[in-house]
């Protein structure tokens, strides 16, 4: 537009001067694409998955026994007579091992160590003194029955599936997967100890004798029925709960 250098051309020149540069605005204004206003995007918080802190070699006070400690304790709590002496689940030489646990009340870093002697059916409790390194108690009792573990839950297994009360749980696979059993392959089992009820048949020596009630997965989370089968881990034996 061409530029005015004299002022005093008067109001009229001033005023058609104003309307066309008001009118070419007001043109650009609705003639242009509008620019978007800038933004700031705010940055996403982002979660960082920090290494894992390395386990201590061995804990204070009541803290729980690191597996640095349980693996010193098992050495030590397996003594050579109780290794010659014992049977585990499978009839291996020495006892099948359970658990390990701190000993809250013994004011220092003492293991109390569980296993269970199938030849003599009685829980064996070793304790072990991890600062002296040494043994410093061994107890045995029968008819006590901590939780399984995972050797027993497997040998459970093993011993339903070679009983003919297996073929249920072989049908049962079958139908939720569309596949036939191959052995124990492909199943998960979790081990509960029984202790017989008065009306049991089948299964009255269980709590003198180690025994189990399973429940049993599939590999991609399904469950089979078993509930109503009883596996007398001393005895080898399969009843079923009527």
């Amino acid at each position: 537009m061409t530029q005015y250098r004299k002022w005093g051309w008067g109001l009229g020149v001033a005023t058609i001067s104003a309307v066309t540069a008001f009118g070419v605005a007001s043109w650009q204004a609705h003639a242009a694409p509008s620019t978007p206003t800038p933004t700031v995007t705010a940055e996403q918080a982002r979660v960082t998955d920090p290494k894992p802190v390395p386990e201590a070699a061995a804990g204070s006070g009541n803290d729980a026994l690191t597996s640095g400690e349980v693996q010193k304790a098992r050495t030590i709590a397996l003594t050579p007579q109780l290794a010659a002496n014992a049977e585990d689940v499978t009839g291996k030489a020495g006892p099948e091992y359970l658990s390990a646990e701190i000993d809250a009340e013994a004011g220092g870093r003492q293991a109390e160590l569980y296993y269970y002697d199938y030849k003599s059916e009685k829980l064996v409790k070793q304790v072990v003194d991890l600062g002296a390194g040494k043994l410093v108690g061994s107890f045995s009792a029968a008819g006590m029955q901590p939780p399984a573990s995972e050797q027993e839950a497997r040998t459970a297994l093993d011993l339903l599936l070679a009983d003919p009360a297996g073929n249920g749980l072989k049908e049962a696979y079958r139908a939720a997967t569309g596949k036939q059993l191959n052995g124990a392959e492909g199943l998960v089992p979790t081990a509960h100890i029984y202790t017989a009820k008065p009306a049991d048949k089948g299964a009255g020596q269980c709590g003198k004798n180690r025994c189990v009630q399973l429940i049993v997965a599939t590999d991609d989370g399904q469950f089979l029925s078993v509930s109503e089968f009883i596996i007398d881990l001393s005895g080898r034996t399969v009843a079923r709960l009527k």
